[in-house]
């Protein structure tokens, strides 16, 4: 069975690769952006099962990328944003622009691979 692609879209070089690694670690192909546009042109090339998305990113913000990959309900992505915008305001709009999970930075490892699973398991177009 081939491995689930997860698109990591994080423009700080240090926290996407210990992104990278986790998700690696835990038997996931990835595959990286580092600013919006980047982040919308890999999930068009690589087709991923979940996006990992940050939401202060250069090009584009993560609200837009979010709302741009959800456009399409035929292959509509699981989207999981990560971010230091952790007030609740920030998870409401993260959810509105079609987020389906919300964690604040610094992430831990096992929220991570928890919240990926679960959003792997989610139907992947919503009614």
């Amino acid at each position: 069975m081939p491995k689930q692609i997860i698109l990591v879209v994080e423009d700080s070089p240090t926290t996407r690769r210990n992104t990278v690694n986790v998700l690696e670690e835990a038997g996931y192909r990835v595959v990286t952006a580092s600013d919006g546009e980047e982040a919308i042109s890999a999930a068009e090339k690589h087709r991923p099962d979940a996006v990992v998305l940050d939401i202060i990113l250069p090009k584009k913000n993560g609200y837009q990328v979010c709302r741009q990959l959800k456009q399409d309900p035929e292959r509509s992505v699981p989207v999981l944003m990560v971010t230091a915008k952790d007030q609740e305001k920030d998870r409401v709009w993260g959810h509105r622009q079609g987020a389906d999970a919300y964690l604040p930075k610094p992430v831990q490892k096992q929220a991570l691979v928890e919240s990926i699973e679960m959003l792997l398991t989610l139907p992947t177009s919503r009614a």
